[in-house]
């Protein structure tokens, strides 16, 4: 019975180039997700947007002498090319400053409102009274409370991931000018996330099937107490305030950002003329999967499970397998420094399949990892190209050289044949165990293991030299050969998506890989199957690569 299965990726602000960690820590592992599911046969709606309010827009705005409106255009069209070149496959690549959002995010605060889950109150906020104005979040810094980092924002800290308040901050200060700005009293709207601190906890300790980072993290968050949040700001750019008298209001990002994964699926539904495909993924017998970087950890675990439970009748998270952070060259990425590689100028220069495996395999799923080029080079040279890419040629060029590009007619198999094709179907199991509970870069690791095993039957079954003596035994190991590399043309789809379809046509197999679903018949290319044009999968590169890439980065920006 096919599943629903919603995937949500967490919505990049719409003020700066994605790079290769947010590749690694979000978008990559739910594409990989989607695609397996999509294989399976089961209903995948997956979704997210630019994140086009809030402070880090209108701060990019005023540095570049622009509107945030066009910024956040800018930087939408770039995102929609970004995906699109690395195969990141969104049902919906949306944008918060949408009428549908702003539809979805008012309707859901007033329904708050009217609960009395939302409430006014009067809040002290900083003002700057050089600037004469309120400065919301980010745009006070000072030292973090909690772990002594420089640089925390008026919102969160980077550093130890803890949310704050800016009356929280030591030595604050105004980001543009420096001045320490006086505190306001303000009035404002809160929510009441105290009302679910109970709740919440609760549910949190019954999820089992979360990382330990993800449950440990929340549970911590909770047991600290939960205290109700402001949800509005004193600035102009946003989703405006569904009440009289606070026209100057918008509703805050961080509330109405994370409704974007709602109202991205009406949209959805819109778009595909089916307005009421969303209830199947938000109201229906299905589960949600939000993957994100762990800065963003207590927005998709408390803070949108309290709303939605506010709001009454919509699923709950199922799982938010939340990632840590990637280094680059064994430093923090900065993109301050130009100690960064965005997406957009990486895949100007390699194919997207080795960027999209090497990130799968440094994976930052259990602690920060650390991207290389000098690993991205071995990787793809021993692996991709010597490991897989090499498997592949040698398997067909022995057929189109050998018997005319016809696959051969298989006689009786032995031992060897029986024991090749056990592996693959252990792995066509094991691979599926791997992806469904988000351990990407263990099924990957399976995958090519699966291939290096298929490279040593043919170097023990030689039959480049029994081609000359024995050709029913040559045919023998290269269709065995030739059907597990069909099997692993659907394992790694979901990582490696645009060579496997160059695969799927090598093998003169028609349509998209993802319609012929998670199987595999260790007989399906039988004797006389035409196969396709023989290509290269990968190409090796030289190890120059490694030195021109380094001299890309790290000078001031």
């Amino acid at each position: 019975m096919p599943e629903n299965i919603l995937v949500c990726a967490a919505w990049p602000y719409a003020n700066g180039s994605i790079h290769l960690g947010h590749v690694a820590g979000c978008y990559l592992p739910a594409d990989i997700f989607a695609r397996y599911h999509r294989l399976k046969g089961n209903r995948v709606l997956m979704v997210s947007g630019s994140d086009a309010h809030g402070t880090p827009v209108t701060i990019t705005a005023e540095a570049n002498d622009s509107t945030p409106e066009e910024v956040a255009s800018s930087y939408q069209k770039e995102f929609l090319q970004d995906w699109d070149d690395l195969g990141i496959s969104f049902d919906l690549f949306t944008s918060t400053h949408t009428d549908n959002h702003f539809s979805v995010a008012q309707d859901i605060f007033l329904k708050l409102y009217e609960k009395d889950f939302i409430y006014k109150d009067t809040m002290s906020q900083p003002y700057c009274e050089d600037h004469a104005r309120f400065l919301a979040d980010r745009y006070v810094e000072g030292i973090c409370p909690h772990c002594d980092s420089d640089g925390a924002r008026g919102d969160q800290c980077d550093a130890c991931g803890n949310t704050l308040d800016p009356k929280d901050l030591i030595e604050i200060r105004h980001r543009d000018c420096a001045s320490t700005p006086v505190f306001k009293d303000t009035e404002h709207f809160f929510l009441r996330l105290s009302s679910f601190e109970q709740q919440l906890l609760e549910w949190s300790r019954q999820q089992e099937h979360w990382k330990p980072n993800v449950r440990n993290f929340t549970v911590g968050f909770l047991e600290g107490g939960l205290k109700d949040r402001a949800i509005t700001r004193d600035i102009t750019w946003g989703v405006p305030v569904p009440l009289p008298g606070y026209e100057s209001k918008r509703i805050y990002v961080w509330f109405e950002a994370v409704i974007g994964y709602l109202s991205a699926s009406i949209e959805a539904g819109t778009n595909s003329g089916n307005p009421e495909l969303w209830e199947n993924f938000w109201k229906e017998d299905s589960k949600a999967f939000y993957f994100m970087g762990k800065d963003n950890i207590p927005f998709h675990t408390v803070i949108w499970p309290a709303m939605l439970l506010a709001y009454e009748g919509y699923n709950l998270p199922y799982d938010v397998p939340a990632n840590e952070y990637v280094n680059m060259e064994s430093q923090k990425i900065s993109t301050s420094r130009n100690w960064v590689i965005n997406l957009n100028d990486a895949v100007e220069r390699y194919e997207p399949d080795p960027i999209r495996y090497t990130l799968t395999a440094i994976m930052p799923e259990t602690s920060d990892s650390n991207f290389t080029w000098e690993e991205f080079v071995r990787r793809n040279n021993d692996e991709l190209v010597a490991t897989f890419g090499n498997l592949v040629n040698r398997v067909l060029s022995m057929i189109h050289r050998n018997f005319d590009g016809v696959v051969p007619t298989q006689t009786a198999i032995g031992d060897a044949e029986l024991a090749i094709n056990k592996l693959a179907e252990s792995a066509l199991i094991s691979i599926s165990g791997s992806i469904e509970a988000c351990r990407f870069r263990e099924g990957l690791s399976q995958g090519m293991s699966l291939a290096r095993e298929v490279n040593r039957y043919l170097d023990d079954k030689a039959p480049w030299s029994a081609i000359k003596t024995d050709r029913e035994s040559a045919a023998i190991t290269l269709v065995n050969s030739i059907n597990i590399i069909n099997c692993l043309k659907t394992v790694l789809h979901p990582y490696l998506p645009f060579s496997t379809q160059a695969l799927q046509e090598m093998l003169g197999l028609t349509g998209k890989v993802e319609a012929n679903g998670w199987r595999w018949n260790p007989q399906e290319i039988s004797g006389g199957h035409k196969l396709g044009k023989l290509e290269r999968l990968f190409t090796k590169f030289d190890d120059s690569v490694v030195e021109e890439e380094l001299n890309r980065i790290g000078s001031e920006a």
